[in-house]
Formats: C-alpha cells, sequence, structure tokens
C-alpha cells in the first residue's frame, strides 16, 4: 500500500500536471513557464524541479507507466506465446493508459509535438527510450529466436507502424479534433491499422 508521504507525492505530481496543462491550453506553451506551473499549483519552483526536469516532461507523466505495464505483459506471456504474440499483449496494456492516452493531456501534447520543437525532440526521446527497455525484456524473454539487433528491429517496426499511422491521420495541427474523445477514437484507429498486418502472422 502507498505510504502517506507516496501519496502527497502523488498529489503534487498530479496537481502540477493538472497546473501545466490549465496554463499550456490558456497561455500557450512558450508563453508558460516553470514558476508560473509551480505557483498554479501552490509549491515552489525549487520544489517543481524534484518532481520533473523541465516544462517538456510535465506533457508525458506516465511514460515510466507505460513501460513498466509493457514490460510486465512480457514477464506475463505464455509459454506457447510467440514474440509477436507477446508484443501485442505488451502494446493492448499499454493502451489502456486511460487519460493519459486519449484525454485532455493527450490531445495537447499530440498539438505541442506538432508545432513546438522542445515538446516534439522530449517525445522522441521519451518513444526511443521506450522502444530501447522494451526491446531488452523483449530478448531477455527469448533469447534463442531475438538477438538484441532482433529484439530492437521488432519492437522498432512495432512502434513505428504505430507512429507512422498517427502521424497521417494527425498530421494537420489545424485539423485536430479539440474533442478528446474524437481524438481518442483517432488514435484507437491508427493502431488498429498499425496492427492490422501484425495480427494475421
Amino acid at each position: 500500500m502507498p505510504t502517506l508521504r507516496d501519496r502527497k507525492r502523488e498529489r503534487t505530481r498530479r496537481a502540477l500536471v493538472e497546473a501545466a496543462t490549465d496554463l499550456f491550453e490558456q497561455r500557450g506553451y512558450e508563453r508558460t513557464t516553470v514558476a508560473d506551473i509551480a505557483a498554479a499549483a501552490d509549491i515552489g519552483t525549487r520544489t517543481f524541479f524534484s518532481y520533473f526536469g523541465s516544462k517538456e516532461e510535465v506533457l508525458f507523466p506516465e511514460a515510466d507507466d507505460r513501460v513498466r505495464a509493457a514490460v510486465a505483459a512480457i514477464e506475463a506471456r505464455g509459454p506457447g506465446d510467440r514474440p509477436m504474440d507477446t508484443l501485442l499483449s505488451a502494446l493492448a496494456e499499454v493502451n489502456q493508459g486511460g487519460d493519459e492516452m486519449v484525454g485532455r493531456l493527450a490531445a495537447l501534447r499530440v498539438r505541442l509535438t506538432q508545432t513546438v520543437p522542445a515538446v516534439r525532440g522530449r517525445a522522441l526521446q521519451v518513444q526511443l527510450d521506450a522502444q530501447r527497455e522494451i526491446a531488452r525484456h523483449l530478448h531477455a524473454a527469448y533469447p534463442r529466436e531475438l538477438d538484441e539487433v532482433a529484439a530492437g528491429a521488432l519492437v522498432g517496426a512495432f512502434v513505428g507502424a504505430v507512429t507512422g499511422a498517427l502521424q497521417v491521420l494527425l498530421d494537420d495541427p489545424d485539423a485536430l479534433p479539440a474533442d478528446s474523445d474524437e481524438l481518442g477514437d483517432r488514435l484507437r484507429t491508427a493502431t488498429e491499422i498499425a496492427l492490422r498486418p501484425w495480427r494475421s502472422v
């Protein structure tokens, strides 16, 4: 069970994410500072940096949780599961991310990734770090079938397929839906399009 200290930290972390989301929507990303976010969350600026290293990181609060979900799915694989089966299960676990995947924050993150170079760079780094970690665990799960290069290639193919579909569906920032439910539908559609060929393999 989480301790009282853990619960307090989680509340503060959530308050920072909510404050940043509000400010980015109201003022814009560039006109919002770390000090603004900290003040809106009623904490000091120094405290902000014990939770996030930069304001870009606030847009990706659940990245580590998603990697852990994928790794847990790999570790829970069945005895007859092939690497592709395991990756499909892992991706299904990752897509259970709720609002972080398809909610208000997700919609904002998509828009800023399309328009703000710093956010785009952070998104790419998050994706690469996740691919590297998932590939490492996939190789460990299937050492006889996949060496490190093959595991990296397989994970990269999966993630690249989803990313490519998303880029096409969400390519025009001005055409992105303001409704998070509609954006969530598009994200799910992109994922299904990307994974359709793999499901038949």
